[in-house]
């Protein structure tokens, strides 16, 4: 079995931790080869029985040989992001690999909407997972909301940047924001944000990269989580907010409402930083609605069980090998 994700442990992001989860719920039962590429440099002897690959573009190529040189064995694509939202129809490469694959997986079920008819046919929808915390003690002085994620385009950092700006001088929100600055004006913005003189306090921690870890404990000891995305395939920030307690202010986009639910009333329009600079306050001012927040993501706390989804992972192995061609 080889599991293939475009970003491997140094990269610290979603991919490499689905990768990573799924290769230890495979380990007891088979040898998983855990690998940025396939065939990997040093290839040699048997190829392995099934692939599973992440990303539709940027393992385009490795699925291509590995169809190529497998044709009857199955092989699996894992729709986890870009590829869904954007690459499967601007990119030949990412439509390619939905052709070659036996069998699709999406991240959460608004995710089948972007099939066409003859892709959704193939795939399936596994909920990703984390351990359940229990939340932390949060700091009283201020209402701490967390932002996790390197900042590119795609997590559109700079919403909640902006939402800050338009806090009144009495707000108690303080965002802190943990992610490597991946472009320049990414950079700028986070030490100009962190340098500036606020009426009351600090309003802005810039933590860049966090180990897994300690990110996981940060985001269990604050009032709410923030995710501002234009694009998500299922985001594992949300289901570490949700699995620790804490609720979570997202933007309204496909991906974060295969997550929450179409019925979440925490969501803001993807871009709108003044709708997001009230819901700040919103959540700061009113228990009520930080309640009702907090118990609509409980709801959702069941799908994101690590049993759920290692037995989802153990069953999509289990059909593939039994029937390694794409469903008809």
């Amino acid at each position: 079995m080889a599991i293939i994700s475009p970003a491997l442990r140094q990269a610290n992001n979603g991919n490499w931790q689905t990768a990573w989860r799924w290769s230890r719920f495979l380990r007891p039962t088979c040898k998983v080869l855990l690998q940025a590429d396939w065939p990997p440099a040093d290839h040699a002897g048997k190829p392995p029985a099934c692939m599973i690959a992440l990303h539709a573009r940027r393992s385009a190529d490795a699925i291509a040989r590995f169809a190529e040189a497998c044709p009857d064995s199955p092989l699996v694509v894992v729709l986890t992001g870009t590829d869904l939202y954007r690459d499967i129809r601007t990119d030949a490469s990412a439509r390619r690999s939905l052709d070659l694959a036996t069998h699709l997986v999406v991240l959460q079920d608004e995710g089948l909407a972007e099939l066409a008819p003859q892709h959704r046919a193939k795939c399936r929808v596994i909920y990703q997972s984390a351990p359940a915390l229990k939340a932390g003690e949060p700091n009283r002085r201020s209402f701490d909301v967390v932002l996790v994620g390197h900042m590119r385009a795609e997590k559109d950092p700079l919403t909640p940047m902006r939402a800050l700006e338009l806090l009144p001088d009495d707000s108690r929100v303080r965002l802190i924001h943990i992610g490597e600055a991946l472009q320049s004006e990414y950079l700028e913005a986070a030490q100009a944000l962190q340098a500036r003189v606020w009426p009351a306090t600090a309003r802005y921690l810039w933590l860049a990269g966090l180990p897994h870890g300690e990110a996981r404990q940060r985001i269990r000891r604050a009032r709410a989580m923030v995710i501002s995305s234009v694009m998500e395939g299922g985001a594992n920030v949300i289901i570490e907010a949700v699995t620790a307690g804490v609720p979570v202010l997202a933007s309204g986009i496909p991906g974060n409402i295969g997550m929450l639910g179409r019925d979440y009333d925490g969501y803001f329009p993807p871009g709108d930083s003044r709708q997001l600079a009230g819901l700040f306050e919103r959540a700061s001012r009113d228990p009520a609605f930080l309640s009702r927040l907090q118990v609509q993501c409980a709801r959702r706390a069941p799908l994101f069980a690590p049993a759920r989804e290692r037995a989802e992972v153990i069953r999509l192995v289990a059909d593939v090998m039994h029937n390694p061609k794409a469903p008809q």
